[in-house]
């Protein structure tokens, strides 16, 4: 057909070979265009997570690449050129072709990430399911684009002869390569393989709480090398990941986001624990950040000087029971002061040669 038409045209060779590529690139944009037009009109009432439209924008630039190329590869064949010439024309479209594709699936590997986002959401109150959905998540996406890149670039060397030619050669000598690979990168080998670990059994999680040197935070990201730690001051904690895998650590959402807080009031042995406990519970009875599962007010240590009173509550997350903690440390320092000012830690002194003792306040 294509003939038929630049026979009819009797246009010059080289003005024919623009207006076909020409010809090629524009129908590819439109073709993408149209597509576009169609899936976003299938999905312009959804408000929040759309599948199409993450197809849209993750797939959008990619295809607008590959179409055009895969349309003129079509049509290279009927174009007017030399033999030297179709070689190189035809060599630059095959790499064209083998990076555009690369490219879609990488955006093919960010639309699943997009959907098990969208279905693991880590808003949720207990979210032990959903944090190893996307730990998990993480280190795939991760490793599948890293293959993808690799594997595109092995694709575009090996469509040349000699290149071809020498990796025949190089396969000969990977063992010995690989030894050598393999001392001169074993701490990042152990990395990378302890990440693998980190991904499949899951000591640690996205948005896991964790102590770590002393710090509190939260998982905020797992790499292949490294773990990021928000801490709670808005400081980033960065560890290798291996010390994951060797150094012990707190993890205060292994198995669940439930936590027990404890918030200690140090008194005088005059202190009416029976009255402190009365109100304790009546101030956790309406209080949205208990859970109503644990409370307790108990002495549990008398100094000499003072009595410690441990007050026992939990939470549905270690945010709620820090605030909890604050909160019921506040409220009873109030009612103490104001009912019970007597109790307030004291010193006691009997002077020497005197017959009555001498209290002070402490402090």
């Amino acid at each position: 057909m294509l003939e038929n038409l630049q026979r009819d045209l009797r246009l010059p060779p080289f003005l024919w070979n623009i207006l076909l590529g020409f010809a090629a690139v524009i129908s590819g944009l439109i073709i993408k265009y149209l597509v576009s037009v169609i899936l976003r009109f299938t999905s312009r009432k959804v408000t929040n997570y759309s599948f199409v439209r993450s197809v849209l924008n993750r797939l959008g630039t990619p295809v607008s690449y590959f179409l055009p190329v895969l349309i003129f590869d079509i049509v290279l064949p009927f174009m007017e050129l030399g033999r030297k010439p179709m070689a190189v024309l035809s060599k630059a479209v095959e790499i064209s072709l083998i990076v555009s594709f690369g490219f879609m699936l990488t955006g093919l590997v960010k639309v699943f990430e997009d959907y098990i986002t969208h279905t693991y959401d880590l808003k949720k109150e207990d979210n032990l399911r959903e944090r190893k959905m996307r730990t998990q998540l993480q280190f795939v996406r991760k490793l599948a684009i890293s293959t993808i890149m690799i594997l595109t670039l092995c694709a575009v060397l090996l469509s040349f002869d000699n290149l071809r030619k020498i990796g025949a050669g190089l396969l000969t000598g990977v063992g010995v390569g690989g030894i050598i690979v393999g001392f001169a990168a074993q701490r990042s080998l152990s990395n990378f393989l302890a990440g693998m670990q980190i991904a499949f059994t899951q000591p640690i999680r996205i948005d896991d709480v964790l102590v770590v040197e002393g710090e509190w935070g939260r998982v905020e990201e797992i790499t292949l090398t490294y773990v990021v730690l928000g801490i709670w001051d808005q400081r980033k904690l960065i560890l290798p990941i291996n010390y994951f895998i060797e150094k012990p650590f707190q993890n205060w959402t292994r198995t669940g986001s439930a936590i027990l807080g404890t918030a200690f009031l140090y008194l005088d042995y005059t202190a009416p624990v029976d009255l402190l406990r009365e109100e304790f519970e009546r101030l956790l009875k309406d209080q949205p950040l208990w859970d109503k599962r644990v409370k307790a007010l108990q002495v549990t240590n008398i100094t000499e000087q003072t009595v410690e009173i441990r007050m026992l509550v939990s939470a549905n997350s270690s945010g709620k029971a820090f605030d909890l903690r604050c909160y019921l440390r506040e409220k009873m320092l109030a009612f103490i002061q104001e009912h019970h000012a007597y109790c307030l830690p004291r010193k006691r002194a009997i002077l020497e040669g005197g017959e009555r003792p001498l209290i002070a306040n402490q402090g």
